[in-house]
């Protein structure tokens, strides 16, 4: 490689990092409220799209995806909104960077754990997943014959992303889990699981 080309790459790499840096104290900007409105997702969208080299980035190119899935159809949902609003609290928190992940300890967790059945059987997701959008695991699920949706006392497993912080019961998906143990508590069917044991029931 020639001098010219390694000290572009290096440029480039450094203006990457320069954007990813921005990109953190805009999502805490856009987050000090706790919350994201569509004008909000449309400007961070619009950034990213002028800022690309910070795509290069893991936590960004995930956060990327998750914006393309939620304006794909023009309408954001209430669950994928959440599901923005954890993403970038990852990113703040640096929590994709470093590989953390929420531990089985901390999580209201089906114990044992179940065997799970997709076939007639209802799913609900909840929080941000390593195996991609909140529609993508649907689809995986559907595809095995379970039925997606949102959390009612019907479900049979609500699934729980891998990546979050710590403190979940004060992240967006919070009340959902907390929804779930307060029914499961009571004697409903409900069976809470992580997205690495559902992963494992994939086939």
């Amino acid at each position: 490689m020639s001098d010219a080309a390694r000290s572009g790459q290096f440029l480039g790499q450094r203006m990457g990092e320069k954007q990813v840096h921005e990109l953190m104290g805009l999502a805490r900007g856009l987050l000090a409220d706790g919350s994201l409105n569509d004008d909000e997702i449309n400007f961070l969208h619009r950034w990213l799209a002028a800022n690309d080299s910070a795509r290069a980035n893991p936590l960004v190119s995930r956060l990327v995806a998750r914006l393309d899935a939620a304006l794909a159809d023009g309408v954001i949902d209430a669950e994928e909104r959440a599901d923005l609003v954890s993403t970038m609290q990852a990113l703040t928190l640096n929590d994709f960077e470093l590989g953390e992940v929420l531990k089985s300890s901390t999580l209201p967790l089906c114990d044992p754990l179940p065997t799970m059945e997709h076939a007639g059987k209802r799913l609900c997701f909840t929080g941000t997943f390593t195996f991609g959008t909140r529609k993508e695991c649907e689809a995986a699920a559907s595809a095995l014959g379970a039925i997606c949706g949102s959390l009612t006392q019907k479900t049979g497993y609500l699934v729980i992303g891998e990546y979050a912080t710590e403190s979940w019961k004060h992240s967006s998906f919070g009340n959902k889990i907390m929804q779930a143990v307060e029914w499961r508590d009571a004697g409903l069917p409900i069976r809470i699981v992580s997205e690495q044991h559902w992963r494992r029931h994939l086939g």
